[in-house]
């Protein structure tokens, strides 16, 4: 398809910027690499948690990021994906990032869209998805003066996922009503389910012998005052009420378990092979990769992470995709959208201080109450598995039929 005028006119001004991109030192890596791209870092982890699952996918799959204006890499995206430099809308640019990085397949997230990239993309045969399209605009808000190029250049992309059917009745009306574009729904920060031992949930579940639990899950040293004193108060509702505590990193687990002593706190402790006896009031666990266990026997988790500033919250799909309503504090920028969506459906509760926790959990004792949000958050996780597990089988029937020409 010959490119629009208003597209060849944006693609000729474009050669008026400036030229800045440097080939990386890193090399592309073998195998199926797929570009993903974010107008925003704050939707960085949900798209790349969608580029890793379809490089698991692919034979030897790579993912590699880019973000609008952001020179450093998002908080939260794992080191396995290579955080790259977005090259201008300089066409030279754009050819010499095509031409180092060879991605076989383009994942957009907007709102803003650039049209030089995205159509040296279609120029090289590349298959491009727009994910959850909403309302869009060029990237370059001073260049608006130019004739309109968003309309050619949306439809470049292979296929367009519209964030809801209205954002899909407004691109097609824009488009055309033959236009590919799918109301898929938004896409979702998720979490896959944690693994455990069933013969240490089996014990585990057995010693608990019907005890009301909570967690502390992925805790800093500075919030464990916080959470030691809303058991001590929850415990006057409730005094066989058992606290289990996992630390955020191993190494934190030394303080906590010295403050938990010096308190006088009767601890049981995970990694000596101890289990939590009658007495016990707290379980503390060194490590994260225990928490796939006590996610499934605690029906409430507080994760920590969020009730001091600068440590920007963990992914609250974790618990909930276990079946544990979930606790946070205010410190949750890392995955705001994520808390913000299971907030809304009633599955996550924010609390802020020893005494909105404390109410909290007392509240929680009901177990109607804390059945209605485990259920909620079993609702918002699976309709986000759902819509992201409808996309990559149509990415991969595109990457599949491009693969056998």
């Amino acid at each position: 398809m010959a490119p629009s005028l208003s597209l060849t006119a944006y693609l000729a001004f474009a050669r008026r910027e400036s030229s800045h991109w440097q080939q990386p030192d890193r090399l592309r890596p073998d195998g199926t690499l797929i570009w993903v791209h974010c107008a925003v870092a704050s939707d960085a982890i949900a798209m790349v948690q969608l580029g890793r699952k379809l490089a698991t996918q692919r034979d030897d799959g790579h993912v590699i990021l880019t973000v609008s204006a952001v020179k450093e890499r998002p908080l939260g995206v794992p080191d396995c994906v290579q955080f790259v430099e977005l090259p201008s809308e300089n066409p030279a640019d754009v050819s010499r990032f095509f031409h180092h990085w060879e991605p076989d397949v383009l994942l957009w997230k907007g709102p803003a869209v650039r049209p030089a990239l995205i159509s040296g993309a279609h120029e090289r045969g590349i298959p491009s998805f727009l994910i959850d399209a909403d309302e869009l605009d060029l990237e370059h808000r001073n260049w608006r003066w130019l004739p309109d190029s968003l309309k050619p250049t949306l439809q470049l992309f292979t296929k367009i996922y519209a964030h809801d059917s209205a954002s899909g009745f407004r691109l097609r009306r824009m488009l055309g009503m033959e236009a590919q574009v799918e109301d898929s729904g938004p896409l979702l920060e998720d979490s896959p389910a944690l693994n455990c031992s069933e013969s240490d949930l089996d014990d585990l579940s057995d010693s608990l012998t019907a005890r009301p639990v909570w967690l502390a899950a992925r805790i800093q040293p500075e919030e464990l005052n916080i959470v030691l004193t809303a058991q001590r108060a929850t415990m006057r509702l409730s005094p066989r009420l058992l606290l289990m505590i996992v630390p955020d990193r191993p190494e934190q687990a030394a303080a906590i378990r010295t403050e938990c002593e010096a308190q006088k706190w009767r601890v049981s402790h995970w990694d000596d092979a101890e289990m939590p006896e009658e007495r016990t009031q707290i379980l503390l666990a060194e490590n994260a990769e225990e928490l796939g266990l006590f996610y499934r026997v605690a029906p409430i988790t507080l994760l920590g992470s969020s009730l001091v500033s600068g440590h920007g919250g963990r992914n609250p799909f974790e618990p909930a995709a276990l079946g544990s309503a979930v606790l946070y504090g205010p410190g949750v920028r890392q995955h705001l959208q994520a808390y913000s969506r299971l907030a809304r459906a009633g599955a996550a509760r924010i609390v802020k201080d020893v005494e909105s926790l404390s109410a909290a959990l007392a509240s929680l004792m009901a177990p109607d109450k804390v059945a209605k949000m485990v259920h909620a958050g079993w609702e918002t996780v699976s309709e986000g598995a759902m819509v992201t597990d409808h996309i990559l089988e149509q990415i991969n029937e595109t990457l599949d039929q491009k693969d056998a020409k």
